[in-house]
């Protein structure tokens, strides 16, 4: 790199501002906003002017400038926009758009923002559970606000995903010893002294809450819905197994039930007390 030029890849890398500020209001993710496209803009500019938005994200150009990422709050489709989801997600300069008052969700506070990510590998048997209890709730309907993916071995994108909720649920197999299918609701807790390194394609939920501490945003809560496994695979094995056990597979619909009365009660603010992790 010569002449003291800023790299590609530090220009992808550089950090977006938290916060602009538009008529003497600060704007932020969850603020809500209507939309006042430019003059002379197109279809969509002219179809969603004066409609009401929500700030999903502020983004910064190679250029310097900023935008607001929004998703339309009367948008039959705006989890897919919350998604990041291409039709669903607008982009529009802080001129563009006239603050509202309170944030989404309320007057006052945005509703809280609850990630359920399952995780584990889907070829070493039962380290699939957490696969497929997140398959079955994303063909369910849960509240506003609930985001359900599926991250298998993504460890690096979960790690990223986290700081952008208010509390977390990690669905994954959890060996402790137990009967095989036992379930165990586990808060998370990590401890001053964990530093580990990033792995992009693992998935050790240690790991994972270690990366997103060092990313620098606050940890949500995080709390881990386990499933004791009856066979335990490393990957060394000769052959792939992508089933679960009987007495892990009968486990499912029972997680999906404690999952579904474990959202209501974080959108609700319940702060009942679990098992520790620590």
């Amino acid at each position: 790199m010569s002449g003291g030029a800023r790299g590609y890849w530090e220009e992808l890398e550089r950090p977006a501002p938290d916060s602009v500020t538009v008529g003497g209001t600060e704007l932020r993710r969850h603020s809500r906003v209507v939309l006042r496209p430019r003059p002379g803009g197109d279809l969509f500019d002219v179809a969603l002017t004066g409609r009401t938005a929500v700030v999903e994200e502020l983004v910064e150009g190679m250029d310097g400038t900023v935008q607001l990422a929004v998703t339309v709050e009367d948008d039959p489709g705006r989890d897919l926009g919350e998604r990041r989801q291409v039709g669903h997600r607008f982009f529009f300069r802080p001129e563009e758009v006239e603050p509202l008052p309170g944030r989404a969700g309320g007057a006052d506070e945005a509703r809280p923002r609850i990630l359920v990510a399952g995780i584990g590998n889907v070829f070493l048997g039962d380290d699939g559970f957490g696969v497929e209890v997140a398959g079955r709730l994303l063909r369910s309907e849960l509240p506003a606000g609930v985001h359900v993916e599926d991250f298998g071995i993504r460890g690096m994108d979960l790690a990223y995903a986290l700081s952008e909720y208010d509390a977390a649920v990690l669905i994954d197999a959890a060996p402790r010893g137990e009967p095989a299918g036992t379930l165990y609701l586990i808060e998370a807790e990590l401890g001053d002294d964990e530093r580990v390194g990033p792995d992009a394609h693992g998935m050790d939920p240690v790991k994972v809450l270690s990366l997103a501490r060092a990313l620098g945003g606050p940890l949500p809560r995080v709390l881990v819905l386990g499933c004791e496994p009856a066979t335990r695979m490393t990957g060394a094995e000769d052959e792939v197994v992508a089933e679960l056990s009987e007495p892990v597979r009968a486990a499912i619909e029972e997680a999906v039930r404690m999952v579904e009365a474990l959202v209501g009660e974080l959108l609700e603010g319940n702060d009942g007390k679990v098992e520790s992790d620590g």
